[in-house]
């Protein structure tokens, strides 16, 4: 029976020496056999070391019997069996001693291969999410689950063990990679030849984070609450690489319009105030996840947004979430606002403490228009008798728990960092059981949203909806140099330009289209005025400036 099973388990691992497969065999039987988890087992050719930050091919399977059977190690690979490219990810988290990785599923040939795994969405990307930042296995699975429980996408999460040449490395979450694609972020496929019309206003994912040279653009604004700091916006998807000019000048135009008119003392106006350009119901809901985790992260780290084709709404999204292995905690660095164990502190105050990369923190601006607040206040208490409820947080807790009762077993043999304050600096005790962790994670999780209670700004009153047909518009860049883009959610008519003495110097007919590239070029620098007629006959007027 002992050497059926090494010739099987050696059909597990090709490209590996005899000597190499009995150390194997002899890791792997002392720490995993079978597990109530998914098993996903990777090899390299003859154990080559996953590199970073470049993918190497290697050989994936995934085992999973559906949950009424056990799963195997000698199991066939009835999920996944195939090649993958795979490196490490991640920049903190990649320093640590179980590392994450980045996963991409392809064919014999090498070439990219969309498949469906654990029930996700058909891809190609994926990511293996490490926990050694996180005793508890819960914080990206928790506030992903809640960000969808509020009605936007997060990346799809399943729990599984993992071996690598061999060699058990615990307890991972498998999961999705935030990207363009109907089953993930659904907006437009930006192609390199979308330039003009409709097609060139979406979709982007950009993002704050570590930035470098040619990946990213210096904002024109600084935070209202950091005077003088330069927050970068980053390219993420089209890649830095793939992204035409046309496609870079649009949306670098689209934000610099959105904090200028963010900046303005109109702000808040209901046509071309700031929530013509962003939807407020998702930045509203990222700030209560933001606040309910107190993520460090939130705001300067791994913060995405997305918008889609003028066509299909225009505005962007805040989202989707990623990155809360430091949340959910309280830490020892030098700050007000995370480092409270009696639950106080605003993430979105994080400029206060000198974050660095340095985010926009737009939410401070939009915090001082009473509509927002009361949206906020309104939406969290909402929230609270449901899915921020004590009760669903901590039967999902407990839920997880259940699940990874066994597995923790052997990840903590594999880590033994229980009672050890590893990962994320923390300033309280470290409990030395699993147990214990998790209870902590749970009174942590009910002193914050106490505090919250407390101190969530705003009054429990009524908040004007965009009423149904009221339409929101666009227009950009303002003052401009010969080219704006027009936009509004209803399909546009007509434009005239006026100059100040009444005369029409531009007009634009028949257009029917969400969005308009007009060509103003030729006319002199000054004052205009700006007459968009919509399909329903409204006319909406506002001022340009040419430089």
């Amino acid at each position: 029976m002992k050497k059926l099973f090494y010739l099987i388990f050696m059909a597990l691992l090709p490209g590996i020496s005899h000597g190499q497969a009995v150390n194997s065999l002899k890791s792997v039987n002392q720490e995993l056999l079978s597990s109530n988890l998914p098993i996903v087992i990777i090899n390299t050719f003859q154990g080559e070391q996953i590199p970073d930050p470049y993918k190497i091919t290697a050989d994936m399977k995934i085992i999973w019997n559906g949950g009424t059977k056990r799963n195997f190690i000698t199991d066939s690979g009835n999920v996944y069996t195939g090649k993958i490219g795979i490196e490490i990810r991640g920049a903190y988290s990649a320093s640590l001693p179980q590392k994450p990785y980045s996963l991409e599923t392809r064919d014999v040939n090498g070439a990219a291969l969309n498949v469906s795994i654990l029930g996700m969405p058909s891809e190609n990307d994926w990511i293996l999410t490490a926990n050694y930042n996180d005793k508890t296995f819960l914080r990206n699975y928790l506030a992903f689950e809640i960000f969808r429980k509020m009605g936007h996408y997060a990346p799809r999460t399943r729990f599984c063990e993992v071996v690598i040449n061999g060699e058990y490395q615990g307890i991972y979450l498998l999961g999705e990679k935030i990207k363009q694609d109907k089953g993930r972020v659904d907006i437009a496929e930006l192609k390199p030849r979308d330039d003009t019309g409709d097609e060139v206003t979406g979709g982007y994912i950009i993002k704050n984070d570590y930035y470098s040279d040619g990946d990213s653009w210096a904002s024109h604004f600084s935070p209202v609450n950091r005077q003088g700091a330069t927050v970068h916006f980053v390219y993420f998807d089209p890649k830095p690489a793939d992204i035409a000019q046309p496609q870079k000048d649009y949306i670098k135009d689209f934000i610099n319009t959105l904090e200028t008119v963010l900046y303005n003392p109109s702000f808040s106006a209901p046509v071309f105030g700031y929530k013509s350009y962003l939807d407020v119901n998702s930045f509203a809901d990222y700030f209560i996840l933001s606040e309910v985790t107190r993520n460090v992260d939130a705001y300067k780290k791994s913060r995405y947004f997305f918008k889609n084709r003028d066509s299909r709404g225009g505005l962007l999204f805040s989202g989707p979430p990623w990155d809360y292995d430091w949340a959910w905690k309280t830490l020892t660095e030098n700050c007000i606002h995370f480092n409270k164990t009696d639950g106080s502190g605003w993430a979105y105050k994080i400029n206060e403490c000198y974050a660095d990369p340095v985010p926009p923190s737009w939410e401070v601006r939009m915090m001082q228009d009473p509509e927002f607040v009361r949206m906020i206040h309104n939406r969290y208490f909402e929230l609270r008798s449901s899915y921020l409820s004590q009760s669903w947080i901590e039967s999902t807790i407990d839920s997880v728990t259940n699940l990874l009762d066994e597995a923790q077993v052997r990840h903590y043999q594999k880590w033994p960092i229980l009672g050890v304050n590893v990962g994320t600096p923390e300033p309280d005790f470290q409990p030395d059981t699993y147990k214990g962790d998790i209870n902590k994670f749970k009174s942590w999780i009910n002193t914050r949203l106490t505090w919250l209670d407390a101190n969530m700004p705003g009054i429990d009153v009524s908040v004007r909806d965009i009423k149904s047909g009221e339409v929101r518009c666009r227009l950009f860049p303002n003052p401009f140099d010969d080219l704006i883009y027009i936009e509004a959610d209803r399909e546009i008519e007509e434009i005239a330009v006026i100059d100040v003495s009444g005369t029409v110097v531009r007009e634009l007919t028949a257009l029917c289209s969400f969005s308009v590239r007009a060509d103003l070029s030729g006319i002199k620098t000054g004052l205009y005025i700006v007459k968009i007629r919509l399909n329903n006959d409204e006319v909406i007027v506002n001022k340009i400036i040419k430089k």
